[in-house]
């Protein structure tokens, strides 16, 4: 019984990985290509292109609730529908911002920006839930710093 639930693990762990390259290597290729179709190819509507990458990620979305690899999530009232709307909304203008900067910096300088967000989320953590980051999450802010000077 020990050895499948071994088999088990390791195929968990194998799918982890390879979700996570995949992430890792279409986040690259869609950075890569939003700055090619803006700055380089001249294509000049942001937000269109926003547009398309939410509708395919909505088309992947339904393709991954039909083939069962994710389990259902229920909106269980309105408040919990606010917050995923906000939740939502901050995303799109996320994306968005994302989109335009590129037809104006480079992709390091954009990659370099976004290497900031921990530091931001663990201060608006602070500020906002009261919440302190442990000294080993510190150590590796100030990793990321020194890596973008």
């Amino acid at each position: 019984m020990r050895e499948a639930s071994d088999i088990q693990a390791a195929n968990f762990d194998t799918f982890a990985v390879c979700m996570i390259a995949s992430w890792y290597i279409s986040n690259i290729g869609v950075l890569l290509l939003n700055k090619y179709l803006l700055s380089l190819w001249g294509f000049k509507y942001p937000i269109f292109l926003t547009m398309l990458h939410m509708l395919s990620c909505l088309i992947l979305s339904i393709v991954v609730r039909l083939t069962g690899l994710v389990p259902r999530q229920h909106i269980r009232n309105r408040r919990h529908m606010f917050k995923v709307s906000v939740l939502s909304l901050v995303f799109v203008v996320s994306v968005v911002g994302g989109n335009i900067s590129l037809r104006f910096i480079p992709v390091s300088f954009n990659q370099a920006i976004g290497a900031t967000t921990p530091f931001f989320t663990a201060l608006l953590s602070l500020c906002i839930l009261r919440k302190k980051e442990t000294a080993e999450v510190l150590i590796c802010f100030l990793f990321l710093f020194l890596r973008n000077l």
